[in-house]
């Protein structure tokens, strides 16, 4: 059964302390939770000192509880002048409403600043990873909602200072046992610490048999003693690779729709150079140049891989949209809602149980009857559904320029130029054109292109992706019963957007670059499954069609990573995606189909997280459902080798 994730319940202990019933124990000490968090925490790890060295930080919390140790950390970071990037991973299994949150820091006005850009970016609560990004992008927030047991074992990351403040050990021992301690040193960095106010003799075995050098030293307040701890096991063996941060940070960027510009985006935040190369004269000139595109999460009983990657996407991509629009120039977009119709009468049944069953809060998605949604859409419609809050509807061109304004002066552009071939040559990846000429030259190259990411590569036929045709029709505002928000039921309706409506999509096998009657037809035949009582479609002039094509890869899902080399890993026998030989600097984004805006903020973090050596944004087998080797690992797998 998918995990359900139940939100704490704030109640207090008799002295005022914040207490939770499930565990039977108070979350900070009665004598000053910022003191705790300061002396056990921060000093505990040689914070702030420490911070002064490094350009990049990484914290891990194993309860984030009331957000108090990350509130006092951010504080002091901030007092230190945000020396370091600050990656700040936090675990919690019983997640606060941000109502509650408001009332609990309200105890500690210090922090009031803190506290309201926390809550103004907390996340819709469902399991999984949800990264806020705080201070312009410098504190990074990633908070892993679930049960520890399940979210620390998928975590990558190298971390350089552990806070090990779960409840009580006798309340909660599965977050204190030598199975967590060895999840820790999966997780350290050389030379990490960690610290905690328990010196409980099974911890401190637990952490001792993980490789953990621990000390008992004067605690805080009414405890004598609190723990204080370093990684040093008798030789350092990272179980997984974690790269350096690179030397040189520049790359160039392949295609300029919707993940070519997000990466750019990404990589830019992070302080990369990059040059942009698409063979059109400007952004978003493919299948991302569509009018409008809708977005929400997919839903599935069992919350398998395709829904949950699809949750994380649109959630952060949301946080993303909203940053976009509120600093930079706005782009047409709305999140007032979505509506997914129900296929049948089975369909629908499912629709009624599974919010409820999967734990989901209603600002995620719940379900709606015929009747109310005639009333919020405007029309009557065959069948009840799934009504996504947040869900909605942008322009996929104006959130391409959105991307590139917010990358600033960090992307040189090359438009009308299309890169025919990539050659590496001395460390260095060369883009050459049709007439021999070198476009750009960089150590890094992230194919972004679609349905042609090849490039001389030999990567075809371990890229399985399919190049599929979409034909949306542009309909006249007035031609047809208008609706208030987006519907989708095997297709697609838009409310009108600068006077049309968008209605989609064709699934065409052929390579026909222009509009047709007969597609136009088909999207008809699914507008008449989408709005009930519709009248006859009158002929009218003015109406326009444009064709897109997609690049759906055999499991739907997108590509994102560094690609694998399919000769020098069939040649070294590669059984697992860690043992795949790689490109050395060749990367891709690609086989986004027809979930481009769901894809594109969040496969480009993907990547350039693992570029810089940072914690990920998502679990690992989320990561892994997404490597661009995974077909290869397949083919080997069948074939024993390469072909």
């Amino acid at each position: 059964m998918p995990e359900v994730l139940r939100p704490a319940q704030l109640t207090y202990a008799d002295d005022g302390t914040p207490y939770s019933d499930a565990y039977d124990d108070v979350y900070h000490t009665s004598a000053g939770g910022p003191g705790q968090a300061t002396h056990v925490f921060l000093h505990g790890n040689g914070l702030p000192e420490r911070w002064l060295k490094t350009g990049r930080f990484t914290i891990l919390e194993t309860g984030f509880g009331t957000g108090l140790n990350f509130l006092a950390t951010w504080s002091a970071w901030r007092a230190a002048g945000q020396p370091a990037r600050l990656h700040y991973l936090a675990a919690e299994k019983h997640p606060f409403q941000a109502a509650d949150l408001a009332r609990l820091h309200a105890r500690w006005p210090a922090f009031a600043a803190e506290s309201a850009a926390l809550r103004r970016l907390w996340p819709t609560l469902t399991p999984g990873f949800h990264r806020l990004e705080l201070d312009g992008g410098k504190l990074v927030l990633t908070l892993l909602l679930g049960d520890a047991a399940d979210t620390l074992p998928r975590l990558q990351a190298r971390v350089d200072a552990f806070y090990l403040d779960g409840f009580s050990p006798a309340r909660n021992p599965e977050l204190w046992s030598p199975e967590l301690g060895r999840i820790l040193a999966r997780l350290a960095a050389p030379e990490a610490t960690l610290a905690t106010w328990s010196v409980a003799g099974k911890v401190r075995e637990a952490l001792a048999g993980a490789g953990f050098s621990v000390e008992k030293v004067p605690g805080f307040a009414h405890k004598r003693e609190m723990l204080v701890g370093r990684y040093a096991p008798p030789a350092y063996r990272p179980v997984e690779p974690c790269p350096e941060t690179p030397p040189e940070r520049r790359a160039i960027v392949i295609g300029a729709g919707l993940a070519g510009t997000a990466c750019c985006a990404r990589l830019a935040a992070r302080g990369w150079e990059v040059i942009l190369i698409d063979r059109h004269a400007g952004p978003a000139n493919e299948a991302s140049g569509n009018l409008a595109g809708i977005f929400h999460p997919l839903l599935a009983r069992d919350d398998n891989i395709p829904a949950r990657l699809s949750r994380a996407a649109f959630l952060y991509g949301l946080r993303q949209w909203r940053n976009l629009a509120e600093t930079g120039p706005d782009f047409p977009w709305a999140a007032t809602g979505l509506v997914q119709l129900a296929r049948d009468d089975k369909h629908e049944a499912l629709q009624r149980r599974l919010p409820d069953a999967l734990g989901y809060p209603p600002d995620y998605v719940r379900y709606a009857s015929a009747a109310e949604l005639r009333a919020l859409i405007g029309q009557a419609v065959p069948a009840g559904g799934w009504l996504v809050p947040q869900g909605g509807w942008a322009n996929p061109a104006g959130l391409c320029r959105a991307y590139l304004a917010q990358a600033g002066e960090r992307v040189r552009t090359i438009f009308g130029h299309e890169v025919v071939d990539l050659r590496r040559v001395r460390g260095q990846w060369q883009s050459v054109s049709r007439d021999g000429a070198i476009l750009a030259e960089a150590p890094h190259v992230i194919l972004a292109s679609g349905t042609q990411p090849a490039l001389g590569t030999a990567l075809a036929g371990v890229l399985p992706m399919q190049r599929i045709r979409g034909q949306v029709t542009h309909i006249p505002r007035g031609a047809i019963p208008g609706v208030a928000l987006p519907l989708c039921r095997e297709g697609y309706l838009t409310p009108a957007l600068d006077g049309w409506h968008c209605l989609g999509a064709s699934y065409d096998l052929d390579d026909d670059p222009m509009p047709r009657a007969a597609s136009d037809d088909e999207n008809y035949a699914r507008l008449a499954r989408l709005i009930d009582d519709l009248p006859k479609i009158p002929d009218f002039t003015g109406g326009t069609s444009r064709v897109g094509f997609r690049a759906v890869p055999s499991d739907r899902l997108p590509l994102a990573g560094n690609l694998a080399d399919p000769v020098a890993s069939g040649t070294a026998g590669a059984t697992q995606l860690r043992h795949l030989k790689r490109f050395e600097g060749l990367h891709g984004l690609l086989g986004y189909a027809s979930r481009g805006i769901i894809w594109s903020s969040l496969m480009a973090e993907l990547l350039a997280a693992r570029l810089e050596g940072e914690p990920l944004p998502i679990e690992a087998d989320l990561a892994d459902a997404v490597d661009p080797g995974r077909f290869l690992l397949k083919h080997l797998r069948k074939n024993k080798g390469p072909d």
